[in-house]
């Protein structure tokens, strides 16, 4: 499978380096695109060296190379995950502000009609985050704001992210090890 993969400049850099990490062991062939703002949140939050997250991919791209193959529908992409996808990322979308390779290769998988999945990490949204979503969700976009659910009884942080990224990869019929169904592995 060829996914292309973004992360945007929002808090929870951990789930676009753990999904990376899943991929990387799914064999699949992840194309990387990392925002400045997001390089300098890997290193904060993670304590990663961005580097080295790179390596988890099968090639990266600079987030201002608008001449990257990504920008053309003829690169054949299975879909694109942006995690986390920040409202500013959100809002260029919406809006086809296509100024940087992250928001192009969305506007690609929109035009395409190719899988997106935004992976939202904001917390109130205001009535503008809500309408940028509402817009995408009309035309097919998956929003898929990163609130962990709890009914796998997790007792770890990572146990949160790995829940969420086993959702998010759902989308794409890929189901990670240790991720838990509700009704298929989950008994009330």
């Amino acid at each position: 499978m060829r996914l292309i993969v973004a992360i945007s400049g929002a808090s929870g850099a951990i789930y676009g380096v753990r999904l990376l990490q899943v991929l990387k062991e799914a064999d699949a062939e992840v194309h990387l695109i990392i925002s400045r703002w997001a390089e300098k949140i890997i290193q904060h939050e993670t304590g990663l060296n961005v580097e080295n997250v790179k390596r988890l991919a099968y090639t990266t791209y600079n987030v201002e190379d608008l001449s990257a193959p990504l920008t053309s529908g003829s690169f054949p992409a299975s879909g694109m995950i942006i995690i986390p996808c920040s409202t500013k990322t959100l809002a260029a979308i919406a809006n086809g502000f296509s100024h940087n390779l992250i928001s192009r290769a969305a506007e690609v998988m929109v035009k395409e009609k190719r899988k997106l999945v935004l992976a939202l990490r904001e917390t109130p949204l205001s009535p503008i985050h809500l309408q940028n979503m509402l817009r995408l969700a009309k035309i097919g976009v998956i929003i898929a704001p990163l609130s962990p659910p709890f009914y796998h009884k997790p007792k770890t942080i990572d146990e949160l992210v790995d829940q969420m990224i086993g959702k998010i990869l759902g989308f794409f019929n890929l189901t990670p090890k240790g991720f838990k169904r509700w009704g298929l592995d989950i008994k009330l």
